[in-house]
């Protein structure tokens, strides 16, 4: 159960912060205005509660493998939302990470 409520957080904090950022860029770049800037903010804070959810109590662990939940989300969401569109090597790239993550998050360790 520890596993699915992780990976469903490692979701939520990656809707958050690229979201957030997503925001900021429109804002900011694409001329959008303030309510904009202030919206991805707010998304960006509330990505580093929801990543003190997680069930693993090192800070660093969590958030070295969130590292790659964070790169397959932002090629993601660059297909989803701005019509990106990932070549082979980018989604190479991203289950390498996705990879990493579930070795780093979901190894068997000794308790």
């Amino acid at each position: 159960m520890d596993t699915v409520r992780s990976i469903v957080l490692f979701v939520l904090a990656a809707v958050l912060e690229i979201g957030g950022a997503w925001l900021v860029w429109q804002g900011v770049r694409e001329h959008r205005g303030l309510a904009w800037v202030g919206a991805g903010v707010i998304a960006l804070g509330l990505y580093g509660f929801v990543a003190t959810l997680q069930p693993d109590v090192s800070f660093g662990r969590v958030l070295a493998a969130y590292g790659g939940v964070f790169v397959a989300g932002s090629l993601a969401w660059g297909a989803l939302v701005d019509g990106y569109r990932p070549d082979r090597y980018d989604v190479a790239g991203a289950l390498v990470c996705l990879a990493g993550v579930a070795i780093i998050m979901y190894a068997p360790r000794p308790r």
